[in-house]
């Protein structure tokens, strides 16, 4: 399946540098110990933009619920439908999730509350990106 090459931004430039050492860091708030993902510029709970900082984060969560993408309008993915497209919470903290279409389970077949951990796989030279897979 094409993935998306990331064109990271100020704000988000952190993540993914970390990403391209194969560590996933997320923001983290000190004022109200709260994470966050993806990155703001402010806290989404307690609203501070003076007390977030970078947090590297285990890279373990568990598969919420999936839809299959049957029908889809991108045309750069018109050619892998149908494929999955799940909803990943992060056990470090539930209320954080993560897209994933989860290489290697076949569309109709995505195990739910399965285990998954963070993988990164290169997109271009130099650019990885984030994925997640189900831990056997």
């Amino acid at each position: 399946m094409p993935k998306i090459i990331p064109v990271p931004d100020e704000l988000s430039q952190p993540f993914w540098d970390a990403v391209n050492e194969q560590r996933l860091v997320l923001q983290n708030c000190t004022a109200c110990d709260k994470l966050q993902y993806p990155p703001k510029a402010d806290c989404q709970v307690c609203g501070s933009a003076d007390y977030l900082e970078w947090k590297e984060v285990e890279g373990k969560g568990h598969v919420a619920t999936y839809i299959v993408i049957e029908d889809g309008r991108l045309n750069r993915r018109m050619l892998d439908q149908p494929y999955n497209l799940a909803l990943v919470t992060l056990d470090q903290d539930p209320t954080v999730n993560f897209y994933s279409n989860l290489p290697g389970v076949p569309p109709y077949e995505v195990p739910l509350g399965a285990a998954v951990e963070v993988t990164f796989e290169e997109v271009a030279p130099g650019q990885l990106i984030h994925e997640w897979q189900v831990v056997e």
